[in-house]
């Protein structure tokens, strides 16, 4: 299996040397936007030794990986350029990684500052633990902390605080998965696998024709289904919330032109389709100012 590229992360935030040193070195402040650490805290320093730290991280079912760090120095360049590394290891059998190095740089740029990060690891298990690495747990540590930088530059920039984030963005994806749920279902179950009577019969007034009503059925369902795939896809979606919100109700209307009777039937289109009107707005007003790791450079070649 081919050596892993260090994982690699940069962004540029609108702040100043001093704030943004702060907001990553404080280890409580830390925590609050760094998405792998649920907990940082310093060990006394003794003059001229290198700073140690302990480190955890909770993973669920109410365990927890504990591991230890020291800063291993911190250099200051002409024209205000910061580099802060550090090595890091943990002993819990828990954890893929077992003892890893890396750093932090800070550069000026006018009114910005260019932030970024480099570090890499050495795995535990032999060629099981480089398989996951490679495949399942390197791509996911790349992409927390590219999304934890995000959450960094959004909350000094402008004033979110990631908790808030995390709660925005865990409502905005959830929505978007029930969406996508919705939609498939509709399209998969009473148009294409079990084409429900009621489908045609409503699709028959409203072109006029028994002709082919069935076969534009499914026609029909494999369109929803698409539909709902959309929703998963990783794309900003405020615009596609709108235009969710007058299919609904285009649907509606053609429900009640059809067959108005189905506004009497239990969970019928009406109180179904505010729901989804609902959730539309809900997922409207998420969907803004949201930390995505795509809006960091991942590589040097960026």
């Amino acid at each position: 299996m081919k050596k892993q590229n260090p994982i690699y992360v940069k962004t540029e935030i609108e702040t100043t040397m001093d704030e943004l040193w702060k907001y990553t070195q404080d280890p409580k402040i830390h925590t609050e936007w760094d998405a792998r650490f649920t907990e940082i805290s310093y060990l006394e320093k003794n003059e001229g030794e290198p700073q140690h730290f302990l480190y955890k991280t909770k993973i669920g079912f109410g365990l927890e990986i504990a591991g230890e760090g020291e800063s291993i120095g911190e250099l200051q360049k002409e024209g205000g350029e910061r580099i802060s590394s550090l090595k890091f290891w943990t002993d819990s059998k828990l954890s893929l990684i077992s003892v890893g190095r890396g750093y932090w740089k800070y550069k000026p740029n006018e009114n910005k500052v260019r932030f970024k990060t480099q570090y890499d690891y050495e795995t535990r298990f032999g060629g099981i633990g480089r398989f996951i690495d490679s495949y399942i747990f390197r791509p996911l540590l790349g992409w927390a902390t590219a999304w934890s930088f995000d959450a960094l530059k959004l909350w000094l920039e402008k004033g979110f605080h990631p908790r808030l984030l995390l709660k925005r963005a865990i409502t905005y994806y959830l929505i978007c998965f029930l969406l996508s749920f919705v939609w498939i279902y509709q399209g998969l179950i009473p148009k294409i696998l079990y084409t429900h009577p009621e489908e045609v019969q409503m699709l028959s007034k409203l072109i006029g024709s028994e002709n082919y009503a069935a076969a534009m059925i499914k026609m029909v369902g494999f369109l929803e289904i698409v539909f709902g795939v959309i929703w998963l896809l990783p794309f900003q979606k405020q615009k596609l919330f709108f235009l969710h919100t007058f299919i609904i109700l285009i649907l509606t209307a053609a429900a009640g032109f059809t067959n108005i009777a189905s506004f009497m039937q239990l969970f019928n289109p009406i109180t179904l389709n505010i729901i989804l009107i609902g959730l539309s707005i809900i997922g409207y007003m998420n969907s803004n100012n949201l930390p995505q790791a795509k809006n960091c450079k991942r590589s040097r070649k960026e």
